[in-house]
C-alpha cells in the first residue's frame, strides 16, 4: 500500500508539520509506503531530518493559491494507491481532485479545523471563490473525510458534507520527565512542591503561550485579561510572567506589542536571545515576546515554564496543548481547542475566548498551590499516555487507508 501525503514539509506549517511528521514516521514503521509531497519554502531543507526515513518530495509553487503544475506532473508520474490531503483552500487540494478524477482512486481529506465556524468566518470571499472553483467539489467527492474530534466531525456535517468520516486525533511523542520514559511508569519518588521547577534568583513563575501569532489564538484577549488581573489581583499577579512564543503569521506581532504598551506593561523582546529561558527572562518585565522556538529551544522552554495557555477561538486539535501536557504542565484553554477530555481528566482550566473569562481562568491558576498545579499537569500527562500516542493513531489511520482500498470498515469510521 503506497500513499502520498500532501502537506507542509517544514515548520512553516505550524503544528501540522510536527503532527504529520510523527504520524508518517509511525505509519512507515507499520509498513505503509508513505511519501510526503509539500511546497518548497525556506525551511524545508533544514527541517528534513524531522521526517526520519519517510520519503519527502519538494515542489515549486506560486501565487495566492500556491499553484503548482510540477505537483500535477509528480502525481501523474508516481501515482500512488491513494492520496491523503491535509488542509484545504489551496491548489494542492485541486491537484488531488484532478488526480482522483483521472485515476478513480481514493482521496482522504483532513481539513484540520478549517471547516470550523470561526475559520469559515475569516477570508469568506476567498473561501467562497475557491469553494466554487474546486474546494467544495473536492470535499464532496472525497472517499473519506478525517476529523480530529467529534466537534470537527459536527462542523464537517454542518458544512453539508455527507461523506464517511474517520475520527482520529493527533498524537504526541512523549518526552522523558523526571525519570519517566515512554514505556515505563512514574519513577519519581519525591517532589519538592515548594520548588518544582528549576529556579534562578528572583525567578517568577512563567505562563507560556506557544504557537502561531494569529488573531484566532486569542492573544489580544489574553493581554487584556493579563491587564485586568494586574489591576484587580496585584498580589497574585506579581509572582508571574507571561511568555509569548511563536512565529508571526500576517504581521500581527507588532499589534500585540503596541497593545502591551497601551496597557502599560513592562515588556521585552527576547527574540534575539539564545540562552536558556531561566537565564534570560529576569523579573523586571511582566511580558516577554520570544519569537519562534523549535527543537532543543522549544524543549528547554517547555521544561522551564510553570503553566501553558491557549485561549483560542478555533483549533483542529492543537499539538501545543498535547505537548504541554506531555511535559506535565497545567493548561488554561477554551472548549474550541477540541480536547474536552482535558477538562474531564482535570488537566485544564476551562475559559471562553474573551478577556473577562480568561482573567477568571488566570486568577484560578494563580490561586493554586504548586502541588495543585503539578497535579493538573500530571493528569494531562496521564491523558496523553492513555489516548494520544502515535502508535495507536497510526494503526487507526492505516485501517482507514485499507478500508478505502477495499478492506473492512474500521471502528473509527462514522457514516452519519
Amino acid at each position: 500500500m503506497d500513499a502520498i501525503e500532501l502537506c507542509g514539509l517544514s515548520r512553516s506549517a505550524g503544528g501540522l508539520f510536527y503532527a504529520m511528521s510523527s504520524l508518517c514516521k509511525a505509519m512507515h514503521d507499520q509498513g505503509v509506503g508513505v511519501s510526503v509531497y509539500g511546497r518548497a519554502d525556506p525551511h524545508t531543507d533544514s527541517d528534513r531530518a524531522q521526517w526520519g526515513n519517510v520519503s519527502t518530495v519538494q515542489y515549486q509553487s506560486y501565487g495566492p493559491l500556491q499553484t503548482s503544475f510540477q505537483l500535477r506532473r509528480l502525481l501523474k508520474q508516481n501515482s500512488p494507491d491513494l492520496i491523503h490531503q491535509h488542509g484545504i483552500w489551496l491548489d494542492d487540494q485541486w491537484a488531488a481532485l484532478q488526480w482522483q478524477s483521472a485515476t478513480k482512486r481514493p482521496v482522504i481529506i483532513s481539513p484540520h479545523g478549517m471547516l470550523d465556524p470561526w475559520a469559515l468566518q475569516n477570508s469568506t470571499l476567498k473561501k467562497k471563490v475557491v469553494g466554487n472553483l474546486f474546494a467544495d467539489r473536492s470535499l464532496r467527492e472525497a472517499t473519506c473525510l478525517h476529523a480530529l474530534c467529534q466537534s470537527e466531525a459536527a462542523s464537517i456535517r454542518a458544512y453539508g458534507l455527507k461523506n464517511p468520516i474517520a475520527i482520529i486525533p493527533n498524537g504526541i511523542e512523549l518526552p522523558e520527565i523526571g525519570g519517566r520514559n515512554a514505556g515505563g511508569g512514574d519513577q519519581r519518588t519525591e517532589i519538592d512542591f515548594s520548588n518544582p521547577k528549576p529556579q534562578t534568583i528572583n525567578r517568577k513563575k512563567q505562563l507560556l503561550f506557544l504557537g502561531r501569532i494569529h488573531p484566532k489564538k486569542g492573544l489580544k484577549e489574553l493581554l487584556e485579561a493579563w491587564s485586568m488581573v494586574q489591576s484587580k489581583n496585584p498580589k497574585a499577579f506579581s509572582g508571574w510572567q507571561l511568555l509569548i512564543a511563536g512565529w508571526d503569521d500576517g504581521n500581527h506581532l507588532e499589534g500585540l506589542k503596541e497593545q502591551a504598551s497601551q496597557l502599560g506593561f513592562s515588556w521585552s523582546d527576547a527574540v534575539s536571545e539564545k540562552s536558556l529561558p531561566s537565564d534570560i527572562y529576569p523579573p523586571s518585565s511582566e511580558l516577554y515576546f520570544l519569537g519562534p522556538k523549535f527543537g532543543a529551544e522549544k524543549e528547554a522552554l517547555l521544561r522551564s515554564v510553570d503553566a501553558f495557555i491557549l485561549p483560542s477561538f478555533s483549533e483542529g486539535l492543537p499539538m501545543s496543548v498535547l505537548e504541554a501536557w506531555s511535559y506535565e504542565l497545567p493548561v488554561v484553554m477554551t472548549e474550541f481547542c477540541n480536547i474536552p477530555e482535558g477538562f474531564s481528566a482535570k488537566a485544564a482550566i476551562r475559559v471562553e475566548p474573551d478577556f473577562s473569562s480568561v482573567a477568571e481562568g488566570l486568577n484560578e491558576l494563580f490561586s493554586f498551590s504548586n502541588e495543585e498545579r503539578w497535579q493538573l499537569g500530571r493528569n494531562g500527562r496521564k491523558l496523553v499516555e492513555r489516548s494520544f500516542t502515535w502508535t495507536q493513531i497510526a494503526q487507526d489511520m492505516k485501517a482507514v487507508y485499507q478500508w478505502c482500498l477495499g478492506g473492512p470498515v474500521p471502528s473509527v469510521i462514522k457514516f452519519d
